[in-house]
């Protein structure tokens, strides 16, 4: 049974012999009719609150969806981009790696054909320092012939110009010029 604050407030009781007293019992319903007024009111007025925070909570939730949406959205697409960072970043030290041993190879080929040169020139060296040695003493030695030549030429002539007495200084002359000859081998060397 429904009973509103007006049913409270306009109901009345038969009188009766040994009843209550009316105005006690009036007042009381009066009391009640208003406490019970007051309680309908603020329990209309909590699902008015309620119906309010409901919408609210909804849209929160609306709102959380969107956000949990978007996260995950932006979790994918960091962890994309990290892995996408990754396979760029491997392929980078790929390619370098890959310059890097082409570059060592081509280097390390120059260094074999730079000491390959190397060697041919010192080999070069060797054959010119030969040669000019050779040159140098074939110098000497056409220089000694041509000194000897002179010596020789040089005696014959005194030889000639000089009287027969002087044989005798001929022992001692080819002495001097054996003497002379070991001098000028000695300044020679």
């Amino acid at each position: 049974m429904n009973v509103s604050p007006l049913d409270l407030r306009q109901q009345r009781f038969q009188a009766s012999f040994r009843g209550f007293n009316r105005v006690e019992v009036t007042s009381f319903l009066q009391a009640v009719a208003d406490d019970y007024e007051q309680a309908l009111r603020e329990t209309d007025r909590l699902r008015q609150d309620l119906s309010r925070t409901e919408a609210i909570l909804n849209e929160h939730r609306e709102h959380e969806k969107s956000l949990k949406t978007t996260l995950l959205a932006a979790q994918k697409l960091a962890d994309d981009i990290k892995a996408g960072a990754a396979g760029e970043a491997h392929r980078i030290i790929r390619e370098a790696q890959g310059r890097s041993d082409l570059l060592l190879e081509k280097t390390q080929a120059r260094v074999e054909d730079i000491q390959r040169e190397i060697d041919g020139l010192k080999l070069k060296r060797r054959d010119v320092e030969t040669s000019i040695e050779a040159s140098i003493q074939a110098l000497r030695n056409t220089l000694e012939f041509v000194r000897e030549q002179e010596t020789r030429e040089r005696e014959d002539k005194i030889l000639l110009h000089r009287p027969r007495h002087a044989e005798m200084f001929e022992v001692q002359d080819s002495r001097m010029a054996d003497t002379e000859e070991e001098r000028q081998d000695v300044k020679a060397r």
